[in-house]
């Protein structure tokens, strides 16, 4: 498959990225079309879809390496689940699937520039497709949720210092938040007190968590 485009957000690594897409809207992320697909021509008509899928490529799994089982860390990283009951990026293809909302087009000398908001991808995630996404078709209400009816409300309790949360930038302070809420930890390790850390919007994000209570306890600079 050919590379259509690559995606621009505030993960420079994987860890801290949410789960699944949609569930911070706040998140901000701009698709930039490699030269062959930057005729303006390939979206049109796209701009009248408020939401979009994208097919893209788990860039950082090894890709010889999958299990028949894996372990979804809503599940504390304990119970096994076949792979295709699940969305953990160690796969026999590396192929992700996000819904994400998109907020403009952006029509640039270096072809169209895509806006979107809720994007769970680390930063230059190589895209495969881009799709609209169709509510009459794609939405189904009555559909059950498996395994994640119990843990899509699992959330952490943030406490974060003003005078750290104001280091951010004030249009990236309520996204920050949102992310220490989903409980960014690996499911393995759920030590107390452990000292982690979120690299995020150009800030390395510093914290333990204590019960289900996260406090962040340092912000420092990456740029």
């Amino acid at each position: 498959m050919k590379i259509i485009a690559y995606i621009e957000t505030d993960f420079p690594t994987k860890f801290g990225i949410p789960r699944q897409s949609g569930l911070i809207e706040e998140l901000c992320g701009r698709i930039v079309m490699e030269p062959e697909y930057r005729n303006p021509q390939c979206v049109k008509g796209l701009e009248e879809f408020s939401h979009i899928w994208l097919l893209w490529e788990f860039s950082e799994a090894k890709r010889d390496k999958w299990s028949a089982t894996v372990k979804p860390p809503r599940l504390g990283g304990k119970v096994r689940k076949g792979v295709f009951a699940t969305r953990a990026p160690y796969r026999p293809n590396n192929i992700g699937l996000s819904c994400v909302k998109l907020e403009k087009i952006e029509q640039t000398k270096s072809g169209p520039v895509l806006w979107v908001r809720g994007a769970d991808l680390m930063n230059h995630t190589p895209i495969y497709d881009i799709k609209p996404y169709i509510p009459y078709a794609d939405c189904h209400p009555e559909a059950s949720e498996g395994f994640t009816a119990g843990t899509k409300a699992l959330q952490l309790e943030v406490i974060f210092p003003e005078d750290l949360l104001h280091k951010l930038p004030i249009e990236k302070q309520e996204a920050a938040v949102k992310i220490l809420e989903q409980d960014p930890r690996p499911a393995y390790d759920k030590s107390l007190r452990n000292d982690y850390g979120v690299e995020f919007a150009g800030w390395d994000i510093r914290f333990h968590v204590d019960e289900n209570v996260l406090i962040v306890h340092e912000v420092i600079n990456t740029f």
